[in-house]
């Protein structure tokens, strides 16, 4: 395989510069804020694993594009609503901090745990279990 014009870290990187991330601590305090909408973007198999945040919207990685666009046959209403603030979460703040990258660029404006899943449940985050289907 030739070597990579860009890497996924590059990638990371390139996101985070440029949009707005939440700690841990600081997600954790907004869980109850209704102003807040989070948006769990890890496959449901993860979620089924480790758990997810309690009142956490599940949107699947692959679909956010078409579930945020109010013209696509997908869209969701969950992402129509005003004067909400969107925080997207993934395992570790990779998948998410691309995430919200592609949806500033397509202009929705939301944000993303930094640090992703992997540090909530240790910094006293609330978790409810997801059972299989």
């Amino acid at each position: 395989m030739s070597k990579l014009k860009t890497t996924a870290a590059d990638m990371v990187k390139a996101a985070r510069d440029r949009i707005e991330e939440i700690e841990t601590a600081d997600l954790i305090g907004m869980v109850d804020d209704p102003d807040v909408v989070i948006v769990d973007i890890r496959d449901i198999r993860e979620r089924q694993r480790t758990g997810a945040i309690p009142g956490s919207v599940h949107a699947p990685r692959g679909m956010i594009e078409f579930w945020v666009d109010p013209d696509s046959p997908y869209y969701k209403d969950v992402f129509g609503q005003e004067d909400k603030k969107y925080v997207f979460h993934c395992a570790s703040g990779w998948r998410s901090a691309l995430t919200v990258a592609t949806l500033q660029d397509m202009g929705f404006q939301a944000a993303h745990l930094k640090e992703g899943f992997s540090t909530w449940a240790d910094k006293d985050g609330p978790v409810e279990m997801i059972e299989k289907k």
